[in-house]
């Protein structure tokens, strides 16, 4: 093969590799940019979670308030009833 034939067949790959090369960055350009997304789609959802806890934390927190509350209010009419029943006792 002489010089002529050579630089013939390279001029004729040329076109092929830098298109492929083209493509490649491209797509390794889209593959960045959508690992980027996908990791801000995880830090989003982590502050979703976040904040979903903090709600749940805060919705236990006042079901521990009621029942607290209901607590103190039953063993108030208990000691309502407890009294009545005494006095009923005392008198028959």
């Amino acid at each position: 093969m002489s010089d002529t034939q050579l630089l013939q067949i390279a001029l004729a790959a040329l076109p092929t590799m830098l298109t492929v090369l083209v493509g490649i960055l491209i797509n390794n350009s889209r593959l960045n940019d959508m690992n980027s997304r996908l990791n801000d789609l995880g830090t989003r959802i982590d502050d979703l979670r976040a904040h979903m806890d903090s709600r749940f934390a805060d919705v236990d927190r006042r079901f521990d308030e009621m029942r607290d509350l209901w607590r103190a209010e039953l063993h108030r009419v208990e000691e309502v009833l407890d009294a009545r029943l005494k006095h009923i006792e005392e008198r028959g």
